[in-house]
């Protein structure tokens, strides 16, 4: 696939809309929300790390929902135990996403 997990361009690393895959197997995470939105955020620990910069450093993130009424609670309670208080700007939006088994799709822009 013709795309790329981030991009480095000077301080900044913009990540592409992460998904819930496993990066062991390659196979996407099927299972419910929480699930699903768990493995996304491990996903950008490691898209992040990779490109030298981690979550305390995300000044933005966007987060795509299949269904942002009945997941938006879940992800709050989910994204509190992954970022400090200090937490970064966030735009959540409904949208359809690319499969319809997923149920999140989140990218962000952090400082390395």
């Amino acid at each position: 696939m013709p795309i790329a997990p981030a991009v480095k361009i000077g301080d900044l690393v913009y990540t592409s809309g992460l998904i819930a895959g496993d990066p062991e197997t390659g196979l996407l995470v099927v299972g419910g929300f929480a699930e699903q939105a768990e493995r996304v955020l491990d996903n950008l620990i490691l898209v992040l790390e990779a490109a030298g910069s981690s979550l305390d450093k995300v000044a933005k993130v966007n987060v795509f929902f299949a269904d942002i009424q009945a997941d938006f609670a879940t992800f709050n309670e989910i994204y509190a135990r992954y970022f400090s208080s200090e937490y970064p700007a966030r735009t959540a939006i409904q949208a359809p996403l690319a499969f319809d088994f997923l149920r999140i799709e989140v990218e962000a822009i952090a400082t390395v």
